[in-house]
């Protein structure tokens, strides 16, 4: 069994794409798909990093291609500093892949699954750790039990230890809360932070953004085959520019406001008013002062800030308006 985690790639990056190109040939009436346009993605060691999109954007291909199920067209690809063309064994050795669906044969018991997997890696019998895994992933109790008997949130977990049988330094999570209900969904996320804290790289993909923005130190944007930004979560959320302040006022109707408040104001009603604010010029507290220097009386006061979503949406429509001009 190949120990990953003891030598880490030389340039602290757990995956790196250079130059990813695929484009899926003809087939009939159906014409030629690019399904990446050339991803250029560096994925730092220990991170836990989102990979995010619409439908369609590529993110699976991308995944694929890491698992080695889709053959590139161009471009290189290197997993825990491992050339998926040179060495594809031990590309493969460096990764566990979590799918969307949940391929688990109905007959075998999580702890039987786990062994049969482990033999496939051809780990010896001494070296396994499914007992440690099972524990991990919250399912000792039930590993004993026929998959089929299994809950769906269950199974999740079972496809994350499975994941795990080869101790592998990189996980890629893909969709895994998909038609999981809230409290299910919480323990799973519980799970990926204790792996993440065990010194496992995690790759997201999630059309819950909220989660991404909770769990994810980076995350990167995919839109029709093309990376659109990639940041740190915190830098990309402070790239908006923008902060809300909304101010109640009990004398708002005959309230004169001075002109640098006014210009702030995006929206008046009755005792509300809303003003929005570049955070990296000014802070909500130099506002309130100025306000309160005009003698204007200040009941509640509450701020907001644009979240994951809301950059998401703006970036996609940013970049629907590049490709018309273009």
């Amino acid at each position: 069994m190949t120990e990953p985690f003891i030598n880490p790639p030389a340039n602290g990056m757990a995956i790196e794409a250079k130059g990813v190109k695929k484009i899926y040939a003809p087939q009939g009436s159906r014409p030629a798909k690019t399904a990446l346009q050339g991803i250029d993605l560096a994925i730092p060691q220990g991170s836990l990093f989102g990979l995010l999109g619409p439908n369609g954007a590529g993110k699976s291909t991308l995944i694929n291609i890491m698992a080695g199920s889709v053959v590139k067209t161009a471009g290189s690809l290197c997993i825990w500093g491992t050339d998926i063309d040179s060495s594809p064994r031990q590309a493969r050795a460096n990764i566990g892949i979590v799918p969307q669906e949940l391929n688990i044969d109905a007959f075998f018991t999580p702890r039987e699954l786990l062994e049969f997997t482990a033999g496939m890696f051809a780990i010896p019998k001494q070296e396994r750790r499914t007992d440690e895994i099972l524990d991990l992933v919250g399912l000792t109790d039930q590993a004993h039990a026929y998959s089929r008997t299994l809950s769906g949130g269950m199974r999740r977990r079972l496809l994350v230890a499975k994941a795990m049988v080869h101790a592998p330094p990189v996980l890629v999570l893909d969709e895994p809360t998909a038609g999981v209900d809230v409290s299910l969904r919480q323990q799973l996320w519980d799970n990926v932070r204790a792996l993440h804290a065990a010194g496992t790289t995690i790759v997201l993909t999630t059309h819950y953004l909220e989660e991404a923005q909770e769990l994810c130190d980076h995350v990167a944007i995919l839109d029709q085959g093309q990376i659109i930004t990639v940041r740190p979560t915190e830098a990309l959320l402070a790239s908006a520019g923008r902060k809300d302040l909304h101010i109640s006022l009990p004398d708002a109707q005959n309230a004169e406001l001075p002109d640098a408040i006014s210009a702030l104001v995006i929206a008046k009603q009755d005792t509300q008013l809303t003003l929005r604010f570049d955070p990296a010029k000014m802070d909500a507290g130099h506002i309130l002062g100025l306000m309160q220097q005009a003698g204007l009386r200040i009941g509640d006061v509450t701020t907001a800030q644009p979240d994951l979503e809301d950059i998401f949406i703006e970036l996609l429509e940013q970049n629907k308006k590049t490709d018309k001009a273009l």
